[in-house]
């Protein structure tokens, strides 16, 4: 590929620590594949190391659930005002979205009506819930990059220019290089070969997510130790939280449990895990791709719950049976989601090795189903191609796809 000729300017946006890890990687990857690029936009500490001008940090603006969006408005508008100042004063050549759906979108608005064009990488969920923004994005959003293997047909049916270029996560992976997730056992060495029977707790990855998951999945291995000898649990303390904020947690249950609070990355915890009781989100695809076995939890405050359940269009929350397409691993939901049923759900897989078998090896066709690492490489290759066709009008987007 030819590289990008002068200095071209791209302001990338990413709203949460997870787009801030996968915004960096396509910036890497812009920036090897063409290096005259100046980046600048909304990310975190993984982005600005990569070389972008971080004009408003992440963090300040990252929420969960639907009524929980209340208390961050203020900020949220003080800061779209400012990118949309910095649109206007940059003129960048490509706008790049990573998730984040609301603000992004917003963002596409302003920028289509500015003459800027969008790429969309990690869509929003709208084949899940709202999906009148498809319209929105038909309208405003030049191509969308998709991370899960339905999605691409999902927006070109809709009329929209969309590349399926695999997950992130397995490039993530693949940078550390991990063989262990691709092992055709699906489990590690770790957890096959140790007599002693350890369940991970990954309560989330914000304080609210802890605070509204801990309690109950803690309750919910009380149990469990009483049933199950020697059992012994990691929770998982994501990157930014305080141990002393998850030992107010956990300190009760010291004289009780054999528990362990890791600090460590997540693959590091599920090395160790013969089965995971997760709260629904990304954690939960990473467990898919290891193949280690676990139990969905989601909840949510009520109202955001009710709210859901009126938007929602999809059988599934979790991500591993959503690709799936069935239910692959059991899925606990709100008042589902209490000690007594997880603890019951967690000793039914615990105390049957066929049926953990059975799961490991359903995960690993969900595994395959993501396809291979690469996902930033294309990301950046789309990315590229767009700004030469905004400057020399190169390229072309046809039948729904992009030609690079």
């Amino acid at each position: 590929m030819m590289p990008v000729q002068e200095n071209a300017r791209v302001m990338i946006i990413a709203g949460e620590t997870s787009g801030d890890n996968h915004g960096a990687r396509v910036v890497r990857e812009m920036s090897f594949k063409s290096g005259r690029l100046e980046f600048c936009g909304i990310g975190g500490p993984r982005m600005k190391q990569a070389g972008v001008e971080i004009i408003t940090d992440a963090g300040s603006l990252s929420v969960v659930g639907i009524t929980e969006v209340f208390s961050k408005l203020p900020a949220v508008f003080r800061e779209a005002s400012r990118i949309k100042k910095e649109m206007l004063s940059r003129r960048p050549d490509l706008l790049i979205l990573i998730d984040f759906p609301d603000f992004n979108l917003h963002m596409a608005k302003f920028a289509s009506k500015n003459k800027v064009p969008v790429l969309y990488y990690i869509s929003p969920q709208v084949w899940a819930w709202r999906r009148g923004r498809v319209r929105r994005i038909k309208k405003y959003v030049e191509h969308m990059a998709v991370i899960l293997p339905f999605e691409a047909d999902f927006y070109r049916e809709h009329g929209i220019c969309a590349t399926f270029v695999g997950h992130p996560l397995l490039d993530h992976y693949a940078e550390k290089d991990n063989g262990d997730a691709e092992e055709d056992n699906g489990d590690f060495p770790d957890a096959r070969h140790s007599d002693q029977t350890v369940l991970g707790l990954l309560p989330g990855s914000r304080k609210s997510e802890i605070a509204r998951n801990l309690p109950v999945m803690l309750a919910a291995a009380r149990r469990l130790e009483s049933r199950i000898s020697g059992i012994k649990f990691i929770v998982s303390m994501a990157p930014g939280i305080d141990r002393y904020f998850m030992e107010n947690f956990t300190g009760p249950y010291r004289d009780v449990l054999d528990i362990e609070i890791h600090s460590g990355a997540i693959e590091d915890v599920l090395r160790l895990c013969r089965l995971v009781v997760a709260a629904s989100g990304t954690v939960t695809l990473e467990a898919a791709i290891f193949g280690v076995p676990m139990v969905i939890v989601y909840r949510v405050s009520p109202v955001s719950f009710l709210l859901g359940r009126m938007l929602v269009s999809v059988e599934h929350i979790g991500l591993a049976n959503i690709i799936a397409g069935e239910r692959v691993v059991p899925e606990l939901i709100q008042k589902q989601a209490e000690p007594a049923q997880i603890a019951r759900t967690a000793a039914a897989l615990l105390s049957d090795p066929d049926s953990l078998d059975r799961l490991r090896r359903r995960l690993r066709s969900v595994r395959a189903m993501l396809g291979e690492p690469g996902a930033s490489a294309k990301t950046a290759d789309i990315a590229l191609s767009m700004i030469r066709r905004k400057r020399f009008g190169s390229g072309s987007c046809k039948n729904n796809f992009c030609e690079l």
